[in-house]
């Protein structure tokens, strides 16, 4: 096998893989970009691998570990996240080299013994603050529980100021050739899908991902080495900025309109609620078929956004299950600082719109009426309705001018 490892300095080599087959990010997210798994290997005095790959690409990435190591022992293992794609090759590291002392934190070695039976003496167990020395090289450990996984470290070399990561700063998306963020032409897509990724793998856990980000603030991070997603070498500070405006949900003016149609007659509404609202000046406007688009696309898109509109007919004297779908993925991701408008369709018994009020009761947002149901198809008097629901959504953007004035990422780094 032909192998490469790109070496990141004169003492750290990526060893790292793309997974370009996977389809499905936890066998639920689309992956139309595939995904990478980063490792990385440190040579000190010390040699140490953080974090590992995907069982599925473990070869190519034996490959690049032997390759980098050389004729050199593997010292040390620090397993920052006990996800299986980044632990479940290591049966096979320790098979190799039997001698390896894992490290990681009380929480670690219970999961590790859970998932592989891993049982050892030969370890070494860390908590906050706690270092570990490679030579010329310290890690120092801070523990980010929840930020996503109950076991989830993170570890900050003081010699060069990096910062190991695991799923903070992470983003879907195999690497094509540009592993530093100083290589890429088109960051606003690793921006975009790193947006993805946070809104469903670590959303729900904002609170904590924001505690997370709080006890990195005292350290002077030069670089950020993700588990997934390219290595910020040159602007770490812009992924930094883009994590910190998710994790306190911040919203950028804009509304998403998500509809679902049996027959045309609900699209046609979210179509004309669209012209109204860019004729009541808003600029920003995002349309999408929940039964087209996946939902983690769209809840994506509404994390982003202030105003969210939910279009849908009665299905079976209920709500159409695909927006039914969605509004579950809402409620999970654990959203803030919405306003969200309702319209909803029947024809002989409702069911719709009952429950999308009931949904939007249940969550933080701010209410923007009139709530619209409509009988089949749209009316002359509808048309009126569907109006003022764009007027009062475009005022209600207007109300939050002052905190919702910035992009997402467009202008991060400016």
């Amino acid at each position: 096998m032909i192998t490469y490892c790109t070496p990141i300095n004169d003492w750290l080599t990526y060893v790292g893989v793309n997974d370009r087959l996977k389809p499905l990010f936890e066998n639920q997210w689309p992956l139309p970009q595939g995904v990478c798994y980063n490792a990385y290997l440190a040579r000190d005095e010390k040699t140490a691998l953080l974090d590992s790959v995907d069982v599925h690409e473990v070869e190519d990435f034996l490959s690049k570990l032997q390759t980098a190591l050389g004729d050199r022992k593997l010292d040390y293992f620090v397993i920052h996240h006990v996800e299986p794609d980044h632990s479940s090759t290591i049966p096979f590291i320790r098979r190799i080299y039997p001698d390896v002392t894992l490290v990681g934190n009380k929480k670690t070695f219970e999961f590790l013994g859970n998932f592989y039976g891993v049982d050892t003496e030969n370890k070494i167990i860390v908590a906050e603050g706690d270092t570990l020395s490679l030579g010329e090289h310290t890690l120092t450990f801070r523990m980010t529980p929840m930020t996503h996984w109950p076991e989830s470290m993170v570890s900050y070399e003081n010699k060069d100021g990096i910062l190991f990561s695991q799923d903070i700063f992470g983003g879907f998306g195999a690497l094509d050739g540009n592993i530093f963020d100083d290589e890429i032409g088109d960051i606003e897509k690793v921006y975009a899908e790193a947006c993805r990724y946070y809104t469903n793998i670590v959303g729900k856990y904002s609170r904590m991902a924001a505690k997370s980000l709080k006890k990195l603030e005292d350290l002077d991070i030069k670089m950020i080495c993700p588990v997934h997603g390219p290595v910020w070498r040159s602007h770490p500070e812009n992924i930094l900025t883009l994590y910190n405006n998710l994790a306190s949900h911040k919203a950028q003016n804009g509304v998403v309109i998500a509809f679902g149609s049996m027959y045309g007659n609900t699209e046609k509404m979210a179509d004309l609620l669209a012209r109204f609202l860019s004729e009541a000046g808003v600029r920003n406007i995002r349309l999408y078929d929940v039964t087209k688009t996946h939902p983690s696309l769209i809840s994506t898109e509404i994390w982003k956004y202030r105003g969210f509109i939910a279009c849908a007919p009665t299905y079976n004297n209920a709500l159409f299950l695909p927006m039914r779908n969605l509004l579950a993925i809402l409620s999970e991701n654990k959203m803030q600082n919405k306003s969200m408008g309702i319209v909803g369709n029947y024809s002989w018994s409702g069911g719709a719109v009952k429950e999308m009020l009931a949904w939007r009761e249940s969550q933080p947002f701010e209410a923007v009426d009139p709530v619209i149901e409509v009988r089949s198809a749209a009316k002359p008097e509808d048309l009126e309705q569907l109006r003022a629901l764009a007027k009062a959504m475009a005022d209600n953007l207007a109300s939050h001018a002052d905190t919702d004035d910035f992009h997402y990422y467009s202008h991060i780094g400016e």
